[in-house]
């Protein structure tokens, strides 16, 4: 069995290449406000450690689900 990669149109494939610097400082921004998140609660709240991993990875999730979602309507607007 073979597999047809070219079944979308290439102009909705997904793009190749480098990520833009701004992109980059977007991921550093948000890696270090999820390690804040974590810190803050670990030590400024005293919740424990598994309370601020649960906390920080929820916030990590709803930042990739706003981005998801932002990516889309980016997408669906051209």
């Amino acid at each position: 069995m073979t597999v047809d990669h070219d079944v979308l149109p290439e102009e909705d494939q997904a793009p190749g290449g480098e990520v833009s610097t701004a992109a980059l400082i977007g991921y550093g921004i948000a890696a270090v406000g999820i390690l804040g998140w974590f810190l803050f609660g670990l030590l400024v709240q005293r919740q424990g450690f598994v309370d601020s991993v649960g906390e920080s990875a929820g916030a990590a999730f709803a930042l990739l689900l706003a981005v998801s979602v932002v990516e889309m309507i980016r997408h669906n607007g051209r």
